[in-house]
């Protein structure tokens, strides 16, 4: 297991930056606090390291450029505003890197991006060669775009999944808290700041805080737990850590105690099970018995039809389904081989019997393990 100092020291890093701090709650960007963190980055970058910035701030600073005295609820709204602030957001970053010579990019993403998987590979090979190049990517959500249906909710979620694709071995959340509590400690003075704790542990969502969305941010500290769980999919640890903090970025280069650092609990899983573990919207959902629920656990092993006991939705060949177990929780997800009425057919069939059933055998398995990925 890799000490502080080894992860601070590692070579690709994501940075996130919350909107609640970077606009000191909707008052606009906080160019100062921007200049001390681009400060860094440059020191960074000079001493070897690769950063790929996903920074907020985008809407909030629309909202102050339009005039308007609050973060409005109409889509229309928020996405002119998105549109509005994205000048700014990109103007006062570029702006503060050119003192350092060192060149930015925008890329703005959206769930669609990183659900198709031509799509996920063109933004994968777009984020490392600008890194090759040495460039800074700066990373966003596609507020103008998004609807509700293909957002991906949450900066702390994008910061995990740009982690996944660049294959970082850290990610930074910089919040406006100095890490993770095991009570909230707005109503708990004696609330412990949680030093270390291991990705995917249920232990650490219960204690996450779920009030802390305000007005301006769309994340709590749940959300940079759950995103601590994606991150680890590719063997990244991430670091919850306060921006305000006077040179936090060097001092998680150094390998000094900051914030609260959520470790990898496994091994990493392969490029294409970290894209089925990703954003992608389930088609329908394949419920499977007791038998079958275990060995997908315990063993990670294909999906026979036998194990079936319901087919829910409609869907296709080849499309994400769902596997859950009869109280209903997900077990799995993968990449089916037969349409939801040919599921239907063969459930709870040996797979002998495929052919007979359906005419014609394209695959003994409903899901094979390579198109699988446990949850």
């Amino acid at each position: 297991m890799k000490t502080r100092e080894q992860l601070g020291r590692s070579r690709r890093w994501v940075v996130k930056v919350g909107s609640s701090l970077l606009t000191n709650e909707g008052r606009g960007l906080d160019r100062a606090l921007m200049a001390q963190w681009v400060e860094q980055i440059a020191a960074l970058r000079a001493d070897g390291a690769e950063i790929v910035l996903v920074s907020s701030g985008a809407v909030s600073e629309g909202v102050k450029r339009l005039g308007w005295d609050r973060r409005p609820q109409a889509l229309h709204e928020l996405q002119a505003a998105a549109a509005v602030g994205q000048m700014g957001l990109i103007e006062a970053y570029e702006s503060c890197f050119q003192r350092f010579n060192l060149r930015t990019a925008q890329v703005l993403l959206t769930h669609d991006d990183l659900a198709d998987r031509r799509r996920y590979l063109n933004a994968r090979s777009t984020l490392r060669t600008l890194l090759g190049l040495g460039v800074v990517p700066i990373v966003n959500e596609n507020d103008t775009v998004a609807v509700e249906e293909i957002r991906f909710g949450d900066n702390d979620t994008l910061a995990a999944l740009v982690a996944n694709l660049v294959e970082a071995e850290l990610l930074v959340l910089l919040t406006d808290q100095p890490g993770m509590y095991d009570l909230d400690p707005r109503k708990h003075p004696e609330a412990r700041l949680i030093s270390e704790g291991l990705a995917g542990d249920p232990e650490l969502e219960r204690m996450a805080s779920g009030g802390g969305i305000g007005a301006w941010g769309r994340g709590g500290m749940v959300t940079k737990v759950r995103a601590a769980a994606r991150a680890a999919r590719s063997g990244a640890a991430t670091l919850i850590a306060w921006g305000r903090t006077p040179g936090i970025l060097s001092s998680i280069r150094r390998g000094e105690e900051a914030g609260t650092l959520i470790r990898p609990a496994q091994e990493p899983l392969l490029a294409r099970k970290q894209w089925l573990a990703g954003p992608l919207q389930a088609r329908g959902q394949l419920v499977v018995d007791e038998g079958a629920a275990r060995v997908l656990r315990e063993s990670g092993r294909s999906l026979l039809p036998v194990g079936v006991v319901e087919v829910r939705g409609d869907f296709d060949r080849g499309e994400l389904v769902s596997c859950v177990d009869q109280q209903g929780r997900e077990v799995a997800r993968g990449l089916v081989n037969y349409s939801a009425d040919e599921a239907r057919r063969i459930m709870r069939q040996p797979s002998e019997r495929i052919k007979e059933l359906l005419g014609y055998e394209d695959e003994p398995e409903l899901v094979h393990r390579d198109n699988l990925v446990l949850i």
